[in-house]
C-alpha cells in the first residue's frame, strides 16, 4: 500500500518552534531525505488528556521486562551495530515493507542526511538483551514538545504477542514524564491501524483539522 501524503514540503528551519507548528499543522518527518515532510493522516496523543486504561496496563504488564533508554542521534561509528540495520530490515520485510540496512544505518548515523534525533532502545531486564528500537523526532523545548514515535522494530517472541504495542505505550509513557505535549505514532491508513485508538486523548488529522471523533475515521479505515 503507498504511503497516504497529501503534501509535501522541504525545510531548513529546524527549530524546535517550526517542527512543533508544522506537526501540528498535520505535516510529519519522513526518511526520504533531510528536510523532508508529508502531511498524512496523522494520529497524535495529548498528554494532558492520556492515561492508562485497562487494556493499556494488561499490555503493560505482559511487558515489564522492556526496559527503556534514549540514546541522542546521531550515533557513533563505535555505537552502532549493524544488528540493528539487519534487525529493522527483517522486521519491515516481515511486514510487506522495505527498510534497508544501509537506510536505517543512515538515519543513526548520519545527522546531515536524517530527521531524527533519538533512538528508543529496549532491552530484556532479564536477559539484558536489546530486542527492540524506535528510531525517532524528540523536541523537548519550544512551547510544544512533542516525540515522534517514527520507525519502530523489534524481534517478535510468540511468548510476547504484544510486544510492539508494549513498546510504544512505554514511549508514550516516557513522553509523559518528560511533560510533553503530545507524542505522535504514524499515519491511519490501514484497518490494522484502528488499534491505535485505543489510546486515550488521542487526536486524528483529517487533512485540514484535528478530531477526536473517531467514528467517522472507522468508517475510512473498514
Amino acid at each position: 500500500m503507498a504511503y497516504l501524503n497529501w503534501d509535501t514540503k522541504i525545510i531548513e528551519d529546524f527549530s524546535p518552534a517550526t517542527i512543533a507548528g508544522l506537526y501540528d499543522a498535520g505535516y510529519v518527518f519522513t526518511r526520504v531525505g533531510k528536510g523532508v515532510m508529508n502531511k498524512s493522516r496523522s494520529f497524535r496523543i495529548r498528554m494532558n488528556d492520556f492515561e492508562m486504561s485497562s487494556e493499556n496496563r494488561r499490555i503493560a504488564r505482559k511487558s515489564e521486562r522492556l526496559a527503556l533508554t534514549v540514546s541522542p542521534l546521531p550515533l557513533s561509528a563505535e555505537e552502532y551495530s549493524w544488528k540493528i540495520g539487519k534487525l529493522a530490515k527483517d522486521f519491515y520485510e516481515a511486514h510487506d515493507a522495505v527498510f534497508s540496512a544501509n537506510k536505517v544505518k543512515e538515519l543513526l548515523t548520519d545527522g546531515a542526511a536524517s530527521n531524527f534525533n533519538a533512538l528508543l532502545t529496549y532491552t530484556d531486564s532479564g536477559t539484558k538483551t536489546p530486542v527492540g528500537y524506535a528510531i525517532c523526532r524528540l523536541d523537548t523545548t519550544g512551547p510544544k514538545g512533542i516525540l515522534h514515535y517514527g520507525f519502530p522494530f523489534y524481534a517478535t517472541d510468540p511468548t510476547e504477542p504484544s510486544r510492539g504495542l508494549g513498546m510504544m505505550i512505554k514511549a508514550t509513557e516516557h513522553a509523559k514524564a518528560l511533560g510533553l505535549e503530545y507524542i505522535y505514532l504514524g499515519s491511519l491508513q490501514r484497518p490494522s491501524d484502528t488499534y491505535k485508538l485505543q489510546f486515550k486523548g488521542g487526536e486524528w488529522f483529517d487533512g485540514e483539522t484535528w478530531q477526536t471523533d473517531t467514528a467517522p475515521l472507522k468508517a475510512i479505515l473498514t
